[in-house]
């Protein structure tokens, strides 16, 4: 047994090992306490009641998307339900296919912006006329191009309220498509789930996503809705959750009757501009959420070069090597969990390799992409 234990003394390896171990217990930690909140996560029913509910989208150009979706939206199964449809500045048929979905469905009632030059074409906008158009307390969110997984998704969200939960995290996944980008899209899309629902579950939620969320009127209200960051398109769904989820005012929802699924971007480009605008608002963010989403991917980094650094040394090789496989194998396990919450199981045979790989991939892309903000949401 001495064999494989290594010598400490005051050589580079030595330091190196440590600085290895450092990395181990930040990557151990987070794992344990902060994935592990997800991983172990038990749905938990927090309303007994089913309120009325304004479910409200946001739209522009979508009259397509508006006639191949919105009855999945307007056809849920629940007791007394609105959606109201906020068209903006649209150039295409979109108000012409809405003044037909009016006529058959009762429950439907659109709000039309004009176009205009001193108008910008985010979302925030149309979604705060929405609210005020809104007849109902609670309100869900989602978009145009989205396609809810059964007509129960109203039901599932409600659920999530209570008189102490007044914000509900849905998750969003994208439609399932050949090729490597859009096996890239949907597991960077169920990384970032798996990040924003176990910080939320760590008492530091950071981002919901906007095509599936819910929050009551009033706490819209107590924040003066996105007036605090109105200058910039994005942050509908981030910016306002952190200034919104206070004092565990928040729940998460990963019941597989709530997602709302959506076509991925089909080109690389179209990926990177989708990023691009949600990288603008990343400079707000308080410096401990900063911190927290910048830790996991450097320290395993970190990690992996100071591993490969111990492997070239005979006498830290077996030591090291033996911590790192132990280290891999909870994190598989832990990681794995919560890739299956989000009914993500496809990932998980692949985890050991995409944890490193996304590590890397995700702040090259942060750095390399040009975070601007373009006219489109």
């Amino acid at each position: 047994m001495k064999d494989y234990l290594p010598i400490l003394d005051d050589s580079a390896e030595t330091y190196v090992f440590f600085i290895f171990l450092g990395f181990v217990f930040i990557q151990f930690i987070h794992t344990l306490f902060i994935f592990g909140r997800l991983a172990f996560h038990r749905f938990k029913i927090e309303q007994k009641e089913f309120p009325p509910v304004s479910v409200i989208i946001a739209a522009r150009n979508e009259s397509e998307n508006i006639h191949k979706f919105l009855p999945f939206i307007l056809e849920q199964d629940y007791p007394k339900f609105e959606v109201i449809v906020v068209n903006h500045q649209s150039i295409d048929d979109s108000q012409y296919v809405l003044n037909a979905l009016e006529r058959k469905y009762p429950k439907l009632s659109t709000v039309q912006v004009e176009r205009s030059q001193h108008l910008k074409y985010g979302k925030k906008l149309p979604l705060t006329l929405g609210i005020k158009r809104a007849n109902y307390e609670h309100l869900l969110f989602t978009d145009a191009d989205c396609k809810p997984a059964t007509n129960q998704w109203i039901k599932s969200m409600v659920l999530n309220f209570s008189k102490k939960k007044q914000i509900v995290l849905g998750y969003g996944p994208y439609e399932k498509r050949k090729g490597l980008l859009n096996f890239l899209i949907r597991f960077d899309t169920a990384w970032i789930a798996m990040n924003y629902m176990s910080m939320a579950k760590s008492g530091l939620p950071y981002m919901g996503i906007g095509r599936n969320m819910g929050y009551t009127k009033t706490i819209f209200e107590n924040v003066n809705g996105f007036k605090s960051h109105y200058s910039i398109s994005s942050g509908d769904d981030d910016l306002f959750i952190q200034e919104a989820a206070k004092k565990k005012n928040y729940s998460i929802n990963n019941n597989p009757n709530s997602y709302c699924f959506s076509p991925a971007p089909a080109t690389w480009k179209e990926w990177f501009d989708q990023k691009s605008r949600h990288y603008t608002t990343s400079e707000r963010y308080e410096v401990i959420k900063k911190l927290m989403l910048g830790i996991y991917p450097l320290s395993l980094i970190l990690l992996n070069i100071s591993f490969v650094i111990l492997l070239m040394d005979s006498n830290f090789l077996w030591g090291s090597l033996a911590i790192y496989i132990f280290l891999m194998i909870v994190k598989w396990i832990i990681l794995g969990r919560a890739m299956s919450q989000l009914n993500e199981k496809k990932f998980i045979v692949f985890m050991p390799i995409l944890d490193i790989m996304y590590a890397i991939l995700a702040p090259t892309m942060y750095y390399a992409i040009d975070k601007k903000e373009l006219e489109k949401w």
